[in-house]
């Protein structure tokens, strides 16, 4: 009598399902063991991002970078100071998502995480979406 030809496992077939099974559940034990190391730096993160928001720094994003280079925009230490300065007041009033004046130059700034989304040098004839509150300074 051939056991395989009536849909019965042989004990090799059940042998490897079983190891499958053993491996599976190991492979499942070291993803949690990374999760929690993925949760030790998330935490790690957020206590470096509020560092950086109670020292004031002000971060800019890669499409901010972009922005200042294409359309020639240089900041100078005392621009940089006055950028910063009104992201801070617009924190003082619950402001979360910032336009923020300095001079000529316009930039909406992520007041929660101190970030420069977006810088733009010639203000004639444009329009802002996605802000709560404006600061000018």
């Amino acid at each position: 009598m051939n056991i395989n030809n009536k849909n019965f496992a042989s004990i090799e077939s059940m042998r490897q399902q079983l190891a499958q099974q053993v491996s599976s559940k190991s492979h499942v034990s070291s993803l949690r063991e990374e999760s929690s190391s993925f949760q030790q730096i998330l935490t790690s993160k957020r206590e470096e991002s509020s560092r950086t928001q109670e020292k004031g720094e002000l971060r800019f994003s890669k499409h901010a970078n972009e922005r200042l280079v294409y359309r020639n925009i240089d900041l100078s230490k005392e621009q940089v100071e006055r950028l910063i300065n009104g992201t801070n007041k617009a924190r003082e009033k619950g402001i979360r998502e910032s336009l923020v004046m300095v001079d000529d130059l316009a930039f909406i700034v992520n007041v929660k995480n101190n970030i420069v989304i977006t810088a733009v040098n010639d203000t004639e004839d444009v329009v802002f979406t996605n802000i709560d509150g404006a600061v000018i300074s």
